[in-house]
Order: structure tokens, then C-alpha cells, then sequence
């Protein structure tokens, strides 16, 4: 990207439980002046209608650039529309299996592919519990590959006060891996911590 142009990110939501985790994720890269471009799959709508009263046209005006998911055409298809990576957040099994085969079915898992084969960053905030072998092999395979796998855990030294600061914690530590700091995430040595041991 030329020094006029935003940094651009790429924001992938699927159908995994957590669809706050998307949303985030477009009101961090508002106010980190970051241009986001948002694919949104068919089954994140329906996750979107069961864990919240917003319609995709609400999330689509969080973003800065929407992608139709079948749109396989579109720019972020092509390794040549320079960003600074991909976040899938949440991200699902499904979603992060099709990733890992390389045999891309929509605009979302090929930006993906794009986004490794490019060598830049791709986080998954997996959505998944347990993990059986099939699964954690998968993330293997992904971590081979390229990818980074960021399940969103709730960080408990925060002392989170409601899930808002546990769901911006996650977003944040996630975005601490494209270079990006976020306002709200609270961090070991500065805003807590560190404790000292008691001296025996």
C-alpha cells in the first residue's frame, strides 16, 4: 500500500457462535483508522439473528467496504490488493477445515487462501469445544501453513467486569498480531499487574 492509503483488513465472520467477536473487530478497525472489508457467510446471518437483535445491514454499516460471499471475483480474491491480513473472527470449524484443504468454496475461505499463500497474517478465533483429533490436526495443518490460531479465551488477570471487556479483550489481543493496539485491552505490567511473590 502507497503511504496515502488506509491499511486495509480483511474481516471474515462465519456461522460460529460469537458474532460479537466480528463486530468488534469492525468498530476496532473504525477507530484504529483501519479500512475494513467484510465478508459475512450465510450462516453467520443466522448466528447474528440468534445472539443479537441486529440485522446484517446493521453490520454491513460497520464496515467499510461489504463483499458479497459468493463473489469470488472481487479484489480480496487476488493476491495483487495489498492488506495487512485476515482476521475470521468468530471463525468455525467448518470454515476453518475448508481453509486448510486449500479447495475454496467462497470469497471468505479463497481470501483466506489468498491471505496465506501472500504470507501474510490470517487469525482464526476458533469457536469450538472440545476439540476431538480431526480438529486439532486441522489446526496443526494451519499452523504449518502459515496460519495463526487465537480461540478467544477470556483473560481473568483483566478482571473483566461484564462480557463486553471479555469480548474486547479477545478482539484486541487478536489484533495485537497485525500491529494494531487497541484502546480498550488492558495489558499485563501497564494497566495490571505485575504481582510480586511473597519472599519466603
Amino acid at each position: 500500500m502507497s503511504s496515502s492509503e488506509r491499511p486495509r483488513l480483511v474481516v471474515g465472520v462465519s456461522g460460529a457462535s460469537g458474532a460479537a467477536y466480528g463486530l468488534r473487530v469492525l468498530d476496532a478497525c473504525r477507530e484504529l483508522s483501519v479500512e475494513s472489508h467484510l465478508i459475512f457467510s450465510r450462516a453467520a446471518a443466522l448466528t447474528l439473528a440468534q445472539e443479537t437483535d441486529l440485522s446484517v445491514a446493521d453490520v454491513q454499516a460497520r464496515a467499510d467496504v461489504v463483499h458479497k460471499v459468493g463473489d469470488v471475483g472481487a479484489s480480496l480474491a487476488s493476491g495483487s490488493f495489498p492488506t495487512l491480513g485476515m482476521i475470521v473472527a468468530p471463525c468455525s470449524v467448518r470454515t476453518m477445515s475448508e481453509i486448510a484443504t486449500g479447495v475454496t468454496s467462497s470469497l471468505l475461505t479463497r481470501a483466506a487462501d489468498v491471505t496465506l499463500k501472500e504470507r501474510r497474517p490470517l487469525v482464526l478465533m476458533v469457536r469450538e469445544t472440545p476439540l476431538h483429533l480431526g480438529h486439532l490436526r486441522t489446526m496443526v495443518r494451519l499452523a504449518e501453513m502459515g496460519a495463526v490460531i487465537a480461540p478467544p479465551m477470556p483473560a481473568f488477570y483483566a478482571k473483566p467486569t461484564s462480557l463486553e471487556e471479555m469480548v474486547d479483550q479477545s478482539v484486541g489481543r487478536a489484533l495485537d498480531l497485525f500491529g494494531l493496539s487497541w484502546r480498550p485491552v488492558k495489558r499485563w505490567g501497564q494497566d495490571v499487574g505485575p504481582l510480586r511473590a511473597e519472599e519466603g
